[in-house]
């Protein structure tokens, strides 16, 4: 039944990679089952056969798509199914689709998608991983014209250890979580997120990926050798060269003169001219296919662009290569917020609001690996006036999620630990105006507002963006890079290598190409040109906007205090019902989260508050101390003295010779029910009973003096103790 079924195995970092085609998915132009140790993942390719109409890129879909069975749960949704994709498959997505799309025809419009079904989860094997090799031999094997393939692997440092592909236990402690995607020669995508790594050891790092994707790229090949299908031919989306020919001389003087400029604004507005123009002078030529033209017009620009950029050492807004847009920043623009930032650069800016909340609102996962929450959460907003557009807003797309993403890989290593700063922290990015490098922006801009927050971070990060432009003959021809790419920049040349960083190393690497991969020699000059930008951007401007971090938190923000408690105690804590901390939640105004390991956090605006609360808690899971002075409640009066409650199920007897410097006659001339009283505790007996003095709180913290009680201890000293019970 299966007579076109074949099974291609090896070994990747020491645990078995298997590729098996023929079985499933047989209508699919190709399909792969990619099994890494007891990893699965069923990857398939589609193509329409005939071009989209009216669309001036290539139409790739890649999906990612998590289904809960494959680590034996079911989805925590009210339907209890699987519904959009969540951030982690969104953000695996483009780790596929950006290697990939580069060695597609350029000039190919049919419709492509991929889909990389997981079906089971291996801790130790990665199902990205898995997937990434999967779609690579999927689409090399079927009859879609592609000039790959490439290979994809994890690399993570683990003691100092460059490791392929780390287990479950090694991801737990590196310091390094590489994605480094290659090609046989050439490096065609890295991701990263880093505990300060300097770029001598990154570098080192993403060659030991390449190496380790070589091996793979020829396992693939020789698959490709044996079942590989003939490429199909498809009609090309190129431009007539005559016609083109023909437009270029009208109007690149005047593309020339209206490219020449730093405002985006400016240009737009001189280049709508030369647009209607052509259109007046072409559309009846391109009659139901009007959209040419424009993509004609791309095309001239983008030749001026390169051309001024390699030929001339020329950039559009005048700058040096290695020149870094004016840049701003400021902090406290919004003033109940509980920390602001803005970073400008250039005509690109960002404003980084921070908030601080309890532990208990981190955002809780649900997905196919062992992260269940996470206490940083980023979030990214790109709004149509920031590129002067009016789209309506209809939520993220997948590049705001992966540039959030980025931000918060950048900073998460700068983050201080739970138990040094017990909050949740959320930082959204809103982008004012964009003219190329957002995701950086945000970046410098999350590092004010979370510095403005009072956050202790470890050390200030700063994000910039590195552009490179090929020649005639690719990567192996002559090329150049320029630092802080702007918007045509990065529309019209051939990289986006984003780095982002510390004055001690790199913490976070996203790399955008539209070619099919970098030399070593192009890694090695961008990683020393965003070096020196990044440490001109926190010395010479975010730094001399806020130098270190505030020493207290915004009056708005949550006072957060935290203690740990043996976790036996903590149903004693929580009562029954929950009535014992909703009871101390209510009383002093604050927000109470226990986890299981007895860490007890304590959120309130007013710091006092939390104190208190902090206070009760340990006094409800530890026995009050002899000697310790505590401020309880009256909860019941008899005619030898006042029951005194000093926490939720902590009650002791204030005798009525204790209850006063002076001689008391009745309990009532002194307390009444629900009175709050300062009460120190003299004795507790071998039963557990407490023994309380308001009389010696009152010396003590008041400094008053005992009056002559004329034997009011002695006519009571044989004290009737009915009615008084352990709590």
């Amino acid at each position: 039944m299966f007579e076109n079924y074949k099974v291609y195995e090896t070994e990747l970092a020491g645990r078995p990679l298997k590729l098996e085609t023929g079985m499933m998915a047989q209508l699919a132009n190709a399909a792969v089952m990619a099994s890494y140790g007891d990893t699965r993942v069923l990857c398939t390719v589609t193509a329409s056969a005939k071009p989209r109409e009216g669309v001036d890129f290539f139409p790739l879909s890649v999906d990612y798509e998590e289904k809960m069975y494959s680590v034996g749960r079911i989805p925590g949704s009210f339907t209890r199914r699987e519904g959009k994709a969540s951030e982690k498959a969104i953000l695996a997505s483009r780790c596929i689709d950006r290697p990939i799309r580069p060695l597609f025809p350029k000039d190919m419009r049919n419709d492509c998608s991929v889909v990389a079904t997981v079906m089971s989860v291996d801790p130790d094997c990665s199902p990205e991983v898995a997937a990434a090799i999967g779609v690579s031999c999927a689409i090399a094997i079927s009859d879609i014209p592609w000039d790959g393939p490439i290979s994809s692997v994890n690399v993570g440092l683990v003691d100092g250890e460059i490791v392929i592909n780390p287990n479950l236990e090694q991801r737990a402690k590196t310091d390094l979580n590489l994605t480094v995607s290659s090609t046989e020669d050439l490096v065609a995508m890295i991701e990263a997120g880093a505990n300060e790594i300097d770029d001598d050891l990154m570098f080192d790092c993403i060659m030991a990926g390449h190496e380790a994707n070589k091996e793979i790229v020829k396992f693939i090949k020789g698959i490709v050798a044996e079942i590989g299908k003939p490429k199909f031919e498809f009609e090309s989306n190129d431009p007539d060269p005559e016609i083109f020919k023909e437009m270029e001389d009208l109007c690149i003087e005047d593309v020339k003169k209206a490219l020449d400029t730093d405002d985006k604004l400016v240009r737009d507005a001189a280049l709508l001219p030369i647009s209607n123009a052509l259109h007046e002078k072409y559309d009846a030529m391109f009659e139901g296919n009007e959209g040419k033209i424009d993509e004609i017009l791309y095309l001239i620009q983008k030749h001026v662009v390169r051309s001024w950029l390699k030929d001339e050492k020329k950039r559009v807004d005048g700058r040096g290569i290695d020149e870094i847009r004016p840049l701003d920043a400021k902090v406290d623009l919004l003033p109940r917020v509980h920390g602001s930032g803005m970073f400008t650069r250039g005509q690109t800016q960002v404003l980084s609001v921070a908030t601080l909340a309890p532990i208990s609102d981190a955002q809780k996962l649900d997905g196919l690996d062992e992260e269940v929450s996470k206490r940083y959460i980023h979030h990214y907003n790109f709004p149509s006036f920031s590129v002067g557009e009016t789209k309506p807003s209809r939520g993220p797309g997948r590049r705001e999620i992966g540039h959030g993403a980025l931000a918060e890989k950048a900073l998460v290593p700068v983050i201080p630990s739970v138990d040094e700063f017990p909050y949740a922290i959320r930082v959204v990015s809103e982008v004012l105006s964009s003219n190329g490098s957002t995701s950086q922006g945000s970046i410098c801009g999350s590092t004010l507002a979370l510095m403005a927050a009072g956050v202790p971070i470890k050390a200030p990060v700063a994000g910039i963006s590195c552009g490179l432009i090929t020649g005639d003959e690719g990567v192996y021809g002559d090329f150049m890079t320029m630092v802080d790419i702007q918007g045509l920049e990065d529309f019209y040349g051939d990289m986006d290598f984003k780095v982002a960083g510390t004055h001690k190393g790199i913490t976070a690497i996203q790399m955008d190409l539209k070619v099919h991969g970098l030399t070593p020699a192009i890694i090695k000059e961008a990683f020393a040109k965003t070096h020196k930008a990044r440490i001109y951007i926190l010395d010479e401007v975010m730094l001399k906007c806020i130098p270190e971090y505030r020493p207290e938190l915004s009056k708005y923000a949550p006072k957060m205090l935290t203690t740990v408690i043996n976790p036996d105690k903590i149903g004693d804590v929580i009562g029954k019902q929950g009535k014992v901390i909703q009871s101390i939640q209510e009383q002093c105004e604050c927000s109470i989260n226990i986890e299981e390991d007895g860490h007890v956090y304590v959120s309130a605006i007013d710091i006092d508050k939390a104190k208190q609360a902090i206070d009760i808690v340990e006094l409800i899971a530890n026995d009050p101390e002899i000697g310790a002075i505590y401020s309880g409640k009256v909860t019941r009066l008899m005619t030898f003295g006042a029951f005194v409650e000093i926490a939720p199920g902590k009650e002791g007897l204030v005798h009525i010779s204790k209850l006063d410097v002076k001689r008391v006659d009745k309990v009532e001339d002194v307390v009444n029910v629900g009175d709050q009283v300062l009460v120190k505790v003299t004795e507790i007996d071998d039963q557990g009973r407490i023994n309380l003095s308001r009389r010696d709180a009152l010396v003590e913290v008041n400094g008053a003096v005992v009056e002559d009680d004329g034997g009011n201890d002695d006519h009571r000293s044989q004290r009737n103790r009915k009615g008084f019970k352990k709590r």
